[in-house]
C-alpha cells in the first residue's frame, strides 16, 4: 500500500513513522523549500496522549530534552506591581502530561526520525487530483493507495477535493501575529504577558541566545486585511511593548493569520481524508491543535494498518476523532476569552485569579484552569490502541 500525505509539519510526519510501521510506503510533499526545523515557529503544546505519541516514537526523551525553558511566566501590569506564576499552574487542569516546544524543533525532531524511510519532496505540492494519481507541482505524477492532507489551516488538499476554504472555515474573531526580534526585554526564562481590552502579547526566549519571539493576539469584529491587522498590532498598549514592536518592521519571519476553526461533516471522501487542522483544527494558538493533530495521525495509521479494508479503516478514523474534534472546537473560544478579555474588569479578574493560583489546592487549581473542562474531556476522549 501507498499513502501520499501532503504536509510535513507536525502531522505529516508522525502519520508517515506509523504507517511505515505498518508496512506502507509513504511520500511526504511539502510547499516549503526544506524542513522547517530549528528555532522557527511559535511554541506548542503537547498534551496528554500526544505525549504518549512521541513517547511511542521514541522521541520522548528527546523532545523532553529540547523543550522550552518558559517555566514561569510574568504579568506585566499598567497599575499594580506584576505578577509571576509558574507555568505549570496554568496547564493544571488540561493535562498532567505536559511538554512545550518550539515548531521548528519538533518538526526537525519528527522529520530526523523518518526521513530515512520515508520519501520527502520539499518545494513540492500537489497542484491536481484525478482520484488518487496527484499531479505534483515539480511536473511529476504520483499514484497512491491513499491521499492525506496533513498541510493545515489552508489545506490544498482540502481545497482541491472538499471545495472552497470559506465553507469549512469558521472565524472566531482574532488574529495572531508572530515574529523574532533581539531580547529587548531581558527577561531571561520568563515568559512576558501583557494584557488590554481585545488584545494580548507575550514575549518569550529562543533556543538561540539573545534573540525572543513575540506572539501578539487581537479581537477583531469582523475579519479585516492583513495589513489593516498589521497596523492595530502596531499599536502600544503597554509602555514594556514599545522596544518590542520597535522590531516588528525588521523581521524576517512575520507571520499573520486569522484564527478560524475548520468544522466539516465528514473530512473523508472516498481515498482521500484530512488529519490535524486541514480537516478539524480547532484555532491556531486557542483550541490544542498540535495535541488533535498528532493522536489523530496515530489513530489514523492504527486503522489503516489492522488490514480491514480502507473505507472501513477511514470510518473507524472518523469515529474515533468525532468526540475529541468536538470537544477541541469547544476549547478555541473558551481559551480566546481567558487569554485576550473583553474588558478591563475581566483583566482585573484574571489578574486576580493569577495571583491566587498558586496558594490553591491542586483540585480547585486544576478545575479553575480548566476553561469548563473542554481541553480535559478533549484529552480524555483520545483513547490510543497500544503499539503494534
Amino acid at each position: 500500500m501507498r499513502a501520499l500525505i501532503s504536509g510535513a509539519s507536525i502531522a505529516g510526519p508522525v502519520l508517515a513513522y506509523w504507517l511505515r510501521r505498518h508496512g506502507w510506503q509513504v511520500t511526504v510533499v511539502e510547499r516549503a523549500a526544506t524542513v522547517r526545523a530549528g528555532d522557527g515557529g511559535h511554541a506548542v503544546d503537547l498534551f496528554g496522549p500526544a505525549v504518549e505519541v512521541v513517547d511511542r516514537m521514541g522521541l520522548g526523551e528527546k523532545v523532553r530534552a529540547a523543550r522550552t525553558r518558559n517555566d514561569t511566566i510574568t504579568l506585566f501590569r499598567t497599575t499594580g506591581r506584576p505578577i509571576t506564576l509558574a507555568a505549570e499552574h496554568l496547564a493544571a487542569g488540561v493535562s498532567d502530561r505536559h511538554v512545550e516546544i518550539m515548531r521548528g524543533t519538533l518538526a526537525g525532531l519528527l522529520h530526523e526520525a523518518t526521513r530515512d524511510d520515508v520519501d520527502y519532496r520539499f518545494g513540492t505540492v500537489i497542484d491536481h487530483l484525478d482520484g488518487t494519481t496527484a499531479t505534483l507541482s515539480d511536473g511529476s505524477t504520483l499514484t497512491a493507495d491513499l491521499v492525506v492532507g496533513a498541510d493545515g489551516l489552508h489545506s490544498g488538499v482540502r481545497r482541491l477535493v472538499f471545495g472552497p476554504e470559506q465553507r469549512f472555515r469558521h472565524f472566531l474573531g482574532a488574529y495572531l501575529a508572530v515574529y523574532t526580534l533581539p531580547d529587548v526585554l531581558h527577561t531571561g526564562p520568563t515568559v512576558a504577558a501583557f494584557t488590554a481590552p481585545g488584545r494580548a502579547a507575550t514575549v518569550y526566549p529562543t533556543e538561540t541566545p539573545g534573540l525572543s519571539r513575540a506572539l501578539f493576539l487581537v479581537r477583531t469584529p469582523h475579519e479585516l486585511p492583513h495589513g489593516q491587522v498589521r497596523d492595530l498590532i502596531r499599536r502600544p498598549f503597554h509602555p514594556h511593548l514599545e522596544p518590542v514592536l520597535a522590531h516588528l518592521g525588521a523581521a524576517t519571519d512575520f507571520y499573520l493569520d486569522d484564527i478560524s476553526q475548520i468544522k466539516m461533516d465528514s473530512w473523508t471522501h472516498g481515498p482521500v481524508t484530512l488529519v490535524g487542522d486541514a480537516g478539524y483544527g480547532p484555532g491556531p494558538a486557542v483550541g490544542g491543535g498540535t495535541s488533535l493533530a498528532t493522536a489523530g495521525a496515530y489513530v489514523l495509521a492504527t486503522e489503516l494498518g489492522s488490514g480491514s479494508g480502507l473505507a472501513a479503516a477511514l470510518a473507524r478514523y472518523e469515529s474515533a476523532m468525532r468526540g475529541p474534534v468536538h470537544h477541541g472546537h469547544r476549547i478555541g473560544p473558551a481559551v480566546l476569552n481567558a487569554i485576550v478579555p473583553r474588558t478591563r474588569a475581566q483583566i482585573w479578574l484574571s489578574a486576580q485569579a493569577m495571583r491566587l493560583l498558586p496558594h490553591l489546592p491542586p483540585g480547585l487549581r486544576a478545575r479553575l484552569t480548566s476553561f469548563g473542562g473542554g481541553p480535559a474531556a478533549m484529552l480524555d476522549s483520545l483513547h490510543l490502541q497500544p503499539t503494534p
